[in-house]
């Protein structure tokens, strides 16, 4: 058993998830530098028997079985790498080493998954975690909420705020390219599908502050995603009541050639019609998605990322009870609708990737990359609502029935919004080694090219009476006075932008290691620059320039505890894009300054062990000092920005986490985090902004029974104080501000595993083809929370009241999910 569990932890480590049974076993694998390139010329030793690597870094090399067994990776030019195995007869193990010259992988990989990136203060997760761990929105995103720095509070929504920033403030990159969100989404279940597709990810890493100048203009995080090279024919699946997905490996015969391709159907349905709205909903989120790499030679490298998602909305609201107040006075709102909505979201995404590596001490890649969008959103939906008082008694006919009506309205929404945008980015990037250090640098030029045209307005009627907005004046006082006034709507925005952004951008970053004694010290320090102009107008735009420092050092003392102290620091500037642009009427300010922000991370990695088995305890000190801060507001997942520049503001906090094998063999993690953040606009004073989240605990946990261990457990949960929100949107935050319940969730799903590469013993029918199958059971929101997203605000003309009525998200959901690997 034991030995069983230290090849799981191996697994973990390296991202792997699979092992099979031998009298040889097989290791094969394709051996990449730490710029992610092939390595030809490897020596992999194992014993007396050994190989090397061909031209594309691919290797395989058969090894003893059922016994420990070491195998050595060496390079003239890299660090000899090791790695410890225990693989049974027949097993099949792929393992990609990364050899680099900045940091040594020696020894038994016994250690936690993740600790190669540990001196970076970078967390990387498994591909087996993001595929395993349950949640309403499975993937990437699901597993960084767990995360102590990471914040939201929407289970529909793959959108997060970082350290005190906001959804729009958020880096992330696939294989080294930045990728986009659509703009005009408004509300989580309109989102679809994440652009990660998690059945084509090899690596993930993660970085919620003091990130390296390497990493583009943004303030809070940087996401680091890698697509996986294939090294064989497969394909996996994966199907349950909220949609399926497929991918497909695929290698040529000369090993030149290699693809991997998903293809992925989205319905949410399940999860929407649990919400006390009852809908007719059909919406259709799909994409497909490729990644297709080409090693024309030893030197040169070729790789191609795609992309095309549509996304089909439909949405038809019916009625809505919404039981509100106190126990002393229940009251609830009931809502009957009339109309539609539909919204559709195409894009299209294209990147062309080439390396050329002349030898191992000098690379060049250029990335050019497309992306186009188009969005429209159409509805008309009129609401009318009745507001009363609920009858408590159990006794009577009428319980939990409205009795007394204390207000009655209507609410007319319209809608005929229209985005056209195309970005298009030209990239080169070198990096040079010099054995005690390394030199990255980059240059990039960007345009955005965006055609907008809103017409949004709003109508409330009260008992008859329509209310007109708060800042139109005579104020209305029926039925005590004749109103006077014009009759307007409520809300009225109507505005058509033609928008072009030209950016220029760039850095210089210098990496080092050296020692102080027996302390070993790591250094990097950086520089960027970035320069834009917006372009197509009323007003004329200027040229605006910034530059960006970073640093950070970290040290591992030579000490019997296994730590490393980091502290990074640097001046983060977030130039604007397009939605930072947009005022309050939706017309565009071409002079909108970047928001700069002062990082000071100050972070401690401890590994350790306990009952005999690996842990990691990561806690992180950070302070963010921003000025030129262009405040906003959030409705749902909807960010509105006021485009002027005329706050400071601040966000400080710890977080930590406690990651290791709480059961043997599984990786699970507690997190808990700190966050205070506060924004002071025109020197009104400081208040809370709105991800001002203060208290954050989340928990993923990994369990199987020991008598089956083919049944797993996986359990996902995530507590959060109410953030400030839900205010109407006309509200002055320095006079009213509400603040959301608090964000209770938790999902936990079952799974059986019927077959897997250690025991297949199913080979007479066509159930022997497959690798791997699997069949589980999900329950989303275990425990039912009603957690509230936004406010609806009623009006009682007549009482005077204003009533915040919440808006719930989805209750208790079952799904059913089957996966397979072939």
């Amino acid at each position: 058993m034991k030995s069983i569990q230290k090849v799981i932890v191996q697994l973990l480590f390296f991202g792997i998830g699979f092992s099979s049974l031998a009298q040889n076993a097989k290791l094969r694998g394709i051996i990449l530098d730490e710029n992610k390139q092939a390595v030809a010329h490897v020596s992999v030793a194992c014993g007396s028997v050994g190989t090397q690597s061909n031209l594309n870094g691919f290797y395989e090399l058969s090894i003893p079985s059922n016994k420990k067994v070491t195998v050595v990776f060496s390079h003239v030019a890299l660090k000899t790498s090791s790695i410890v195995l225990f693989l049974k007869s027949n097993e099949n193990f792929e393992f990609n080493p990364v050899m680099n010259t900045r940091q040594e992988q020696m020894g038994e990989v016994v250690v936690t998954a993740k600790n190669n990136k540990r001196i970076q203060g970078i967390t990387s997760i498994t591909p087996e975690v993001l595929r395993k761990i349950p949640g309403a929105n499975a993937g990437v995103e699901n597993i960084l909420k767990t995360l102590a720095g990471v914040n939201s509070n929407s289970e529909l929504s793959t959108q997060y705020a970082v350290r005190g920033g906001n959804y729009d403030e958020n880096l992330v990159y696939v294989n080294e390219i930045e990728v986009y969100r659509p703009f005009l989404i408004r509300s989580g279940q309109q989102e679809g599908l994440s652009f990660t597709n998690t059945d084509l990810v090899q690596n993930v890493d993660f970085s919620a502050g003091g990130f390296q100048a390497k990493y583009g203009d943004k303030l809070s995080s940087v996401l680091d995603i890698t697509y996986r090279k294939p090294t064989d024919f497969g394909a996996n699946f994966e199907g349950s009541f909220l949609g399926g997905s497929m991918a497909f490996d695929a290698v040529s015969k000369d090993k030149k050639w290699s693809a991997v391709t998903g293809v992925r159907y989205r319905n949410n349905s399940l999860l929407v019609k649990s919400q006390e709205t009852q809908t007719n909903y059909t919406p259709t989120f799909a994409d497909i998605q490729t990644n297709i790499n080409y090693q024309a030679s030893a030197k040169w490298q070729w790789s191609f990322l795609g992309n095309i998602s549509k996304n089909n909305y439909q949405y038809q609201p019916l009625t809505r009870q919404t039981n509100f107040g106190t126990l002393d006075q229940p009251m609830a709102l009931l809502v009957y609708y009339e109309g539609q909505e539909k919204d559709q979201y195409a894009t299209y995404f294209g990147a062309v990737k080439t390396t050329f590596k002349p030898n191992e001490s000098f690379n060049l890649k250029f990335i050019s990359s497309l992306y186009h969008t188009t969005e429209q959103e159409n509805f008309d939906i009129l609401a009318q609502y009745r507001l009363g008082e609920v009858d408590a008694n159990v006794a009577s006919e009428t319980y939990g029935k409205v009795s007394y009506t204390q207000g009655i309205g209507s609410q007319l929404n319209h809608a005929r919004n229209n985005l056209d945008a195309l970005i298009a980015n030209i990239e080169l990037k070198g990096f040079h080694d010099w054995k005690k250090s390394q030199l990255d640098w980059g240059v990039k030029y960007t345009r955005e090219s965006i055609r907008d045209r809103v017409v949004e307005w709003e109508v409330i009627d009260s008992a008859g009476f329509s209310i007109p907005p708060p800042i139109v004046l005579p104020q209305k006082n029926e039925p005590y006075s004749v109103y006077t006034g014009p009759l307007v709507p409520y809300q009225n925005v109507r505005a058509t932008n033609f928008t072009t952004i030209n950016r220029f951008s760039g850095f210089v970053q210098w990496n080092s290691k050296s020692t102080i004694g027996a302390t070993k010290v790591w250094y990097n320090a950086g520089l960027r620059f970035h320069n834009w102009e917006v372009l197509g107008t009323d007003e004329l735009g200027k040229s605006q320039f910034v530059w960006s420092p970073r640093a950070q050092i970290s040290i591992q003392p030579n000490w019997e505890k296994d730590m490393v102290f980091r502290l990074s620091s640097g001046l983060y500037f977030q130039p604007p894009f397009y939605r930072e642009l947009r005022g309050t009427d939706s017309t565009v300010q071409p002079n909108v300054k970047a928001q700069q922000s002062v990082h000071l991370v100050l972070a401690n990695d401890y590994n350790f062990k306990m009952w005999n088995r690996p842990f990691k305890l990561l806690s992180e000190l950070y302070y963010k000092s921003m000025s030129d801060v262009n405040t906003y507001t959030i409705d749902n997942v909807r960010i509105r920005y006021a485009a002027n520049n005329l706050a400071k503001a601040y966000a400080q906090g710890f977080d930590i986490r406690l990651n290791g094998e709480f059961v043997s063999g599984t990786e699970s993690w507690f997190s808990f985090g700190y966050l205070k953040t506060e924004e002071n606009s025109e020197n009104k004073g400081y208040i809370a902004r709105p991800t001002d989240q203060l208290l954050k605990f989340g928990l993923l946990f990994q369990d199987y029974m020991p008598t089956i261990p083919s049944m797993k457990v996986y359990l996902n949960l995530v507590y959060n104080t109410g953030l400030p929100g839900g205010s109407p949107s006309y509200a002055d935050p320095y006079l009213y501000q509400n603040r959301l319940r608090d964000y209770r969730r938790a999902d936990v799903g079952f799974s059986k595993i019927l077959i897997d590469n250690k025991n297949n013993s199913i080979k007479n029918n066509w159930l022997g083809n497959f690798k791997e199958l699997a069949v589980g059971v999900e329950l989303f929101n275990l425990f039912n929370n009603q957690n509230a997203i936004t406010n609806t605000w009623v009006r009682d003309v007549y009482s005077k009241n204003q009533y915040a009525i919440p808006n719930y998200m989805t209750t208790r959901v079952f799904n059913i999910k089957l996966t397979g690997k072939l």
